[in-house]
């Protein structure tokens, strides 16, 4: 049986000195999708311990190169972070949930999309308070092009998460993503094009909306607007697993 490639102690410190920069270039590119609040320090310190723990499980026989290896880590480090502190005010998980619900409901009893002005009518509030809702929630949430659901959903709330050795979770998580491609693909133009733009292309909401031609406001309310969605229409299958 070969043994895996152990590196040293030096070879550890080495890797951390030569890959420190990636830290910082990660760091800069979340903060450019995280709310102001979140500071690039506290990336930063959270990705250094990212590259730490690469250095020391880092397998060369694994295939993969050190820096695509410690760049997951480093990440994966950072979003950890940010997901121990939450932001936002209870009031705004609240609403958001309120919408969600509001929404599922809405598009069940009228078998289409349902539109902003029908959203905040059900909810009992003007167009000027949905649409702050659904900025404020939008803001609030820590999205990653790594995540299986590309941060739409709570990791709790994804089926197989975590546990890829058993096989029937995996084929249960493997569902879980086919209706969830199925849905975004279903979303209206303008939240299908965002939703693109943000994850696929990597883009952030300013340049979005320089696309678009609307506001980085305004783009960060249509991000927020597919998000609920796209929870409202996924309910029943979360529910029912």
């Amino acid at each position: 049986m070969r043994q895996s490639a152990q590196i040293t102690s030096r070879e550890q410190h080495d890797l951390v000195v030569q890959h420190s920069a990636l830290v910082r270039r990660i760091a800069q590119h979340l903060a450019s999708r995280l709310p102001a609040s979140v500071q690039i320090d506290d990336l930063m310190q959270a990705g250094m311990i990212g590259l730490l723990e690469a250095a020391r499980n880092y397998d060369a026989d694994q295939g993969a190169s050190f820096e695509t290896y410690a760049g997951i880590r480093i990440r994966g480090a950072m979003l950890d972070e940010t997901r121990k502190v939450d932001w936002a005010p209870r009031s705004v998980h609240r609403k958001a949930r309120e919408m969600a619900s509001v929404v599922h409901e809405l598009e069940h009893r009228l078998g289409r999309v349902a539109k902003p002005v029908e959203i905040a009518a059900a909810m009992q509030i003007d167009l000027d308070q949905y649409f702050q809702i659904v900025e404020d929630a939008a803001g609030c949430r820590v999205l990653s092009l790594d995540e299986p659901d590309n941060g739409v959903f709570d990791a709790d709330e994804i089926p197989g998460d975590g546990d890829h050795d058993d096989p029937g979770q995996q084929i249960e998580a493997d569902g879980f993503r086919s209706v969830l491609a199925e849905v975004m693909a279903a979303l209206p133009e303008k939240e299908r094009l965002v939703m693109s733009l943000y994850y696929e292309q990597d883009l952030n909401l300013r340049q979005i909306g320089s696309v678009m031609g609307v506001s980085e406001s305004r783009a960060c309310q249509i991000h927020g607007q597919a998000v609920k969605r796209i929870r409202a229409r996924m309910a029943d299958w979360v529910e029912a697993r």
